[in-house]
């Protein structure tokens, strides 16, 4: 009975002498007992070391023989044997290789079990395999069984038909070949009648959004097909939903949707009608449906370039300078996100309202976040807010240099490669600018200390393993010594003197194709601009 909770005590199976002991009980002719042990197997696999242990002992072949015992055993087993070979590659790969895969095919026996809890749990063990071991999980007539069985087990009442759902999203999460495959057995049809047959406040009705928006997240097919004016309609009322886990779902849910254009232009989901539910639910108790609200809030921003008007007139930016401001990292990401988002390809006029609201100040303190998630984001939206207009720079090297000066902070700490990138395209965006745009970001690249020039971080970040960086700061140099001028030339030659053309010309040859030929410019454009003292 302690050991069917889940704050049952740990058993150290690092121990030889305790692996014995369950082996022993395992060996036991009493049921009462072996089932005992396999819960105590179930509860003590939280580490990879444990997991590794258990297999090296034979505890789940031993698990395995046990499939002929009774329906209650026969579940724990394979509960049993999820716990060992979950997310570990080299368990998972012992076990379906072992004793040439006769467990793997045990396993793959019981989707097909009378008992619709060993059914689950079977395919449970199998997605389990699947994604710790795809090597050994490749065969596409068992995973089309397993979508098909998953379905049909959603018919059934209680845990089963609850759960059944969810091993569904876990099976084609971020696979757009299980999705079509899903998407051929009908799954969208079949799941939005299950959903609309069962009240909205149930565990079903919230596994089931996330099953729908899985098969929504890649396939523009399935987004169409779900779009009925039934679906539609709960869709919005799950939205205001007293329980915060229907909330979340269908948050989840019209986050890929919202990845359909043609959807959000018109229609019972148009941007119109969903995006004042959601700008609500930025204010929601639970934080879950906040950081929910967001990523939909995300998606939408980008998908609905055209037509930014109807977010910026909704309230959105003001809940979103608030929520940007929170002690909560996530709901600082996803509300930089979502403004970054908003911010792409705006016009001035637009841009100026988002700084207005967001203020010069909150964005350097966002720059220097305790996060560097947040802080890679956040240049991101100061990426957006500079491109496309000379004017945009302003805001960045003008109030002071404030949030110049923010950039140039993070990139001399070379913080995480992420946000090093950012700052980059950061400033090779203002350095396609005017005079004064390129000397500002030459100051930031090759500040003056006490009349000597301090060694750039640009010639470490040319040198770096990441190719994206590599690439953002070949974009910078170019920027500063392009068009050819007098000032260009004067920078290509503290460029020079700084050692970040030496180390373009040690480029040459960069696996990069990218960078090569951003080499090429810049070696060119150098040439252009002076003698061959360069070359």
């Amino acid at each position: 009975m302690i050991y069917q909770s889940r704050l049952a005590p740990k058993f150290d199976v690092n121990s030889g002498e305790n692996v014995d002991f369950v082996l022993s009980l395992l060996d036991s002719e009493n049921e009462n007992v072996t089932e005992l042990a396999a819960a105590i197997v179930s509860h003590s696999c939280e580490s990879s070391a444990e997991q590794l242990s258990l297999c090296s002992a034979g505890v789940p072949q031993k698990l395995v023989s046990l499939f002929g015992c009774s329906m209650n055993l026969r579940d724990a087993c394979l509960g049993s044997i999820i716990a060992v070979i979950q997310n570990n590659q080299d368990v998972a790969s012992r076990f379906a290789s072992t004793d040439h895969g006769k467990g793997f095919r045990s396993v793959v026996g019981l989707i097909h079990d009378r008992s619709p809890r060993t059914r689950l749990l079977a395919c449970l063990c199998l997605i389990a395999l699947g994604h710790a071991s795809p090597d050994h999980f490749q065969d596409n007539q068992i995973k089309t069984k397993l979508i098909m069985v998953l379905l049909e087990l959603i018919e059934e009442p209680g845990h089963v038909g609850d759960e059944a759902p969810l091993a569904l999203t876990t099976l084609i999460k971020d696979s757009f070949e299980l999705q079509r495959q899903a998407l051929t057995t009908n799954a969208v049809e079949k799941l939005s009648s299950h959903l609309l047959a069962n009240p909205l406040g149930t565990r079903r009705a919230v596994t089931i959004l996330l099953a729908l928006s899985e098969l929504c997240s890649k396939l523009e097919e399935s987004r169409s097909q779900l779009m009925s004016v039934e679906v539609s309609t709960l869709l919005l009322e799950a939205l205001k939903h007293d329980w915060a886990d229907i909330r979340v779902a269908a948050c989840s849910c019209l986050k890929n949707i919202s990845r359909s254009p043609k959807i959000l232009s018109g229609g019972r989901l148009s941007c119109d009608t969903v995006i004042g539910p959601l700008v609500q639910l930025l204010n929601d108790s639970s934080t879950s449906v906040q950081v929910a609200a967001l990523g939909a809030i995300c998606n939408i921003a980008i998908n609905l370039t055209p037509r930014k008007s109807v977010l910026l007139h909704s309230g959105v930016v003001s809940q979103l300078v608030h929520l940007s401001k929170s002690m909560d990292p996530m709901l600082r990401l996803k509300s930089v996100c979502a403004l970054r988002n908003i911010m792409f390809l705006l016009s001035p006029k637009d841009k100026d309202f988002i700084v207005k609201e967001l203020t010069l100040s909150t964005l350097s303190s966002l720059i220097c976040d305790s996060e560097h998630f947040v802080q890679e984001q956040t240049l991101a939206l100061v990426h957006n807010l500079v491109d496309g207009y000379v004017v945009s720079a302003n805001y960045v090297i003008g109030e002071d240099g404030m949030v110049m000066d923010a950039i140039a902070r993070q990139l001399n700490n070379a913080s995480a490669p992420g946000v090093c990138i950012q700052g980059m395209y950061v400033l090779a965006n203002i350095a396609a600018g005017n005079e004064w745009n390129k000397e500002a970001v030459m100051n930031v690249l090759l500040p003056h200390r006490a009349d000597r020039i301090k060694p750039s971080f640009a010639v470490n970040f040319l040198k770096s393993k990441d190719r994206q960086l590599r690439v953002a700061t070949l974009w910078c140099v170019l920027n500063l010594i392009y068009p050819k001028c007098e000032a260009s030339s004067g920078r290509a030659v503290r460029l020079q003197s700084a050692g970040v053309i030496l180390q373009v010309k040690r480029m040459i040859n960069d696996p990069c194709l990218d960078c090569k030929l951003r080499v090429r410019m810049v070696l060119d454009h150098c040439l252009d601009n002076a003698d061959d003292c360069f070359m």
